[in-house]
């Protein structure tokens, strides 16, 4: 992997997204660029934190619950 910063990758490939769309307008990106990174976030703190919810939310700088909800979201919970 190329050593990028994340802000580099993401500003790469919404500029990418951006062209793709030709005249088109974009619609949402907001809402779409949060799910589309938020999951991965989540999957990869989780497994740091081995599954440890609290730790993880303490990483992440969020309340357990609602890390547990966003968890349920992303249906990273069995």
């Amino acid at each position: 992997m190329k050593n990028q910063h994340i802000a580099d990758c993401v500003r790469s490939n919404l500029e990418s997204y951006l062209s793709d769309l030709g005249r088109s307008e974009p619609n949402n990106m907001y809402d779409m660029l949060v799910a589309v990174v938020e999951k991965p976030l989540l999957e990869v703190v989780m497994q740091h934190a081995e599954q440890n919810q609290s730790k993880a939310a303490q990483f992440l700088g969020l309340n357990r619950n609602t890390l547990r909800k966003k968890l349920l979201e992303h249906k990273l919970l069995n």
